[in-house]
């Protein structure tokens, strides 16, 4: 099938090209979309080059689907554009999340929503997807009442000139800033702009969109910090249940979850780590124990890299599913 990558020359569409090849998707004809600076470079898709066209060159191909990552201003002006001639869109922005008539999905846990009606469907905030990965299975078991949630993002998740700011900083060069303070031996309590209520955009997704995807009762308080990692984003996830729970059975469900590896062995150092997750397509959980302060309460240690199951690879499974409903013709 013929697949456009919209914003296929940044950080995310790097990885998104990188996950369609390692997933052997069916690729009829690669359609590289990127700004104007950018048309008629030439992309590397396995033994063959795609140019990159503009957004209007691409709607005029028709492509099967479209995997968005580039922004949400991008997503609003285009995703319907491309609807219109029939493709499939796939958006990785913040734009239609929250839009009651569009799905937000992680396969493993919605997949069974999507129709064939659903032309733009939303992939979630990278910090949502690894938590509700995480939560899911244990919701089904003991039903979670409320989640609070710390995160260390890595800076991948701003970046390529988030990128360059470290290493300018490390080498003791000075340039372009894309924070308001060094990140190099710093943590900033501050991803997305800050909201009238004190909390930040990125907080506020965690919260609503943990209530679209998997319980619109589950309350969740969020507070998003980044730190000078690169590997992958990380998450104190601390969890209360409506029901008490068994720590084996915990680690039983979470080792048997689609999508999660379970590293949990504090006697052996073993547990989850930016670094290990990087480049890996799962969710990683260690550091399971119960909350001695309070009963029904389990925390947890939630690592994922944030470019990939955060990002690319959700979107790609999400096309997978799609071809495997029957919803998109190979």
């Amino acid at each position: 099938m013929n697949v456009a990558v919209v914003g296929a020359t940044g950080m995310v569409g790097q990885v998104m090209l990188e996950v369609l090849k390692e997933r052997n998707f069916p690729i009829t004809q690669l359609i590289p979309v990127a700004s104007e600076k950018s048309v008629g470079k030439m992309i590397e898709f396995g033994s063959l080059q795609f140019p990159v066209v503009d957004l209007p060159t691409a709607v005029s191909m028709k492509p099967d689907v479209a995997i968005f990552s580039a922004g949400g201003e991008t997503s609003l002006e285009w995703a319907p554009k491309f609807a219109e001639v029939g493709t499939t869109v796939i958006d990785n922005s913040s734009a239609w999340r929250m839009d009651l008539d569009k799905k937000l999905i992680i396969p493993e846990i919605n997949g069974d929503q999507l129709t064939a009606e659903d032309k733009i469907i939303a992939n979630p905030n990278c910090s949502t997807i690894q938590l509700l990965l995480a939560l899911a299975p244990l919701h089904k078991a003991y039903t979670v009442e409320r989640v609070v949630v710390s995160t260390y993002q890595s800076i991948t998740g701003t970046g390529v000139k988030a990128m360059q700011q470290l290493e300018n900083e490390r080498a003791g060069i000075t340039g372009e800033m894309a924070y308001p303070y060094p990140i190099d031996k710093n943590c900033l309590p501050h991803c997305d702009s800050f909201l009238d209520n004190g909390y930040t955009k990125e907080e506020m997704k965690l919260t609503k969109e943990t209530k679209k995807i998997l319980d619109p009762s589950i309350r969740v308080t969020a507070t998003a910090v980044r730190v000078p990692v690169v590997g992958g984003h990380s998450e104190a996830v601390n969890v209360e249940f409506k029901h008490d729970f068994d720590l084996a059975n915990v680690r039983k469900l979470l080792h048997e979850a689609d999508g999660i590896t379970l590293k949990d062995d504090p006697t052996s150092n073993s547990y989850p780590m930016p670094r290990y997750a990087q480049g890996k397509d799962d969710v990683f959980v260690g550091r399971i124990r119960r909350d001695e302060s309070q009963e029904n309460t389990l925390n947890m240690w939630v690592v994922a890299d944030n470019l990939r199951k955060g990002a690319a690879t959700n979107a790609v499974q999400i096309a997978e599913l799609l071809i495997k409903k029957g919803l998109l013709t190979v």
